[in-house]
């Protein structure tokens, strides 16, 4: 289902980016997903937030960063029912609340949080905005995925935080965990919410810090990474096949890191 109006508590449902060149960030994504875009900053706010759609429906917003000093990158949003309750769980399990709960707007509530192992989340109680309104096609966000070296951690806070499950799974001969939402039956495994990937190994630079991961679905992962070097970025891993698409890891003009997946048509 690509369109949405709503999203169950602990279900990723909003992406953005944050840079302080958001007018650059908002030129090369607009070029490399065809992204209609409006800026929906009220002039009085400061700052910018370009909201950005395929086919009328919000996917995604390019905005300023909030911080000075941060580096520019994209932002996972996890719908929850409270975010101030939300954000005291992230806390009391050994979380840091990075910007306690503020409203933004009539859009909703939000806050930021980092987990144990250093990766960044947003919180969102949805108001007027409950997320993307299109997801699972080309030019929307299909996957959010937690790139962590503490995977027993991560295990422990996102089952207190949202009541997750991970499933890990042996992909490629290597390790994945598939979060699945709170229940009690047996997970699955297309239900999965988001994913975990080890850096387990000596392929992982060791100063790459945890983070969280956003895919963007595309018609053809080839044709996207060499589009975006041509718009100014660069392939940091070049297109690989996956059973469930094929992936290409990219970083754009400013530095932030992406992926791409061309996901199978049947």
């Amino acid at each position: 289902m690509s369109e949405r109006d709503s999203y169950e508590p602990g279900v990723p449902s909003w992406v953005d980016h944050a840079s302080a060149d958001p007018e650059r960030a908002a030129a090369f994504y607009g070029a490399l997903f065809g992204w209609d875009q409006e800026e929906r900053m009220p002039p009085e706010a400061g700052g910018s937030y370009v909201m950005c759609s395929v086919g009328g429906r919000d996917v995604a917003a390019i905005g300023s960063q909030m911080e000075e000093g941060r580096p520019p990158a994209w932002s996972t949003y996890v719908t929850v029912a409270d975010a101030d309750a939300a954000a005291a769980r992230a806390g009391a399990a050994g979380g840091t609340v990075l910007a306690a709960p503020f409203d933004v707007f009539d859009a909703g509530r939000m806050a930021v949080v980092q987990d144990p192992g250093g990766a960044v989340l947003s919180l969102w109680e949805p108001r007027g905005h409950p997320g993307a309104g299109r997801v699972n096609e080309p030019g929307a966000f299909c996957w959010n995925e937690l790139t962590t070296r503490d995977v027993d951690g991560s295990l422990r806070f996102y089952g207190e935080l949202f009541g997750w499950r991970g499933v890990e799974l042996e992909v490629g001969g290597g390790r994945y965990v598939n979060w699945h939402l709170a229940g009690e039956e047996e997970p699955d495994p297309v239900a999965a919410v988001a994913g975990m990937m080890p850096m387990d190994g000596e392929q992982w630079p060791p100063e790459l810090p945890a983070h969280w991961m956003v895919y963007f679905a595309v018609e053809d992962a080839d044709a996207a990474a060499a589009r975006a070097v041509e718009l100014g970025g660069a392939v940091a891993v070049d297109p690989f096949d996956t059973p469930v698409g094929r992936i290409a890891v990219l970083n754009d003009p400013l530095g932030a890191a992406f992926s791409v997946i061309a996901l199978p048509t049947s």
